[in-house]
């Protein structure tokens, strides 16, 4: 379900769900999710701070993905073909 305009993400091949950036946008995205998850290595130290590495890391994923839905190919299952 991308919004307007061309899509940052496409769908994958095979399986559900997205593949790798196909505009400077979504790479920008992808960077910046890396970049948040290694902010959060560095903020919340394991194996001390587990929960809240954990709480961190599943609501930037959460961005990501809502991210991915919003300027992706909308996602189902695909089985290889065009």
């Amino acid at each position: 379900m991308a919004a307007r305009g061309k899509t940052w993400f496409p769908a994958k091949r095979w399986g559900w769900g997205w593949g790798l950036p196909v505009t400077w946008q979504g790479w920008v995205v992808l960077a910046a999710y890396a970049l948040l998850v290694a902010f959060g290595w560095r903020a919340f130290p394991l194996p001390r701070h587990v929960l809240a590495f954990l709480v961190w890391s599943a609501g930037i994923t959460a961005g990501l993905v809502a991210v991915c839905y919003l300027k992706g190919a909308p996602p189902r299952w695909r089985w290889g073909g065009r």
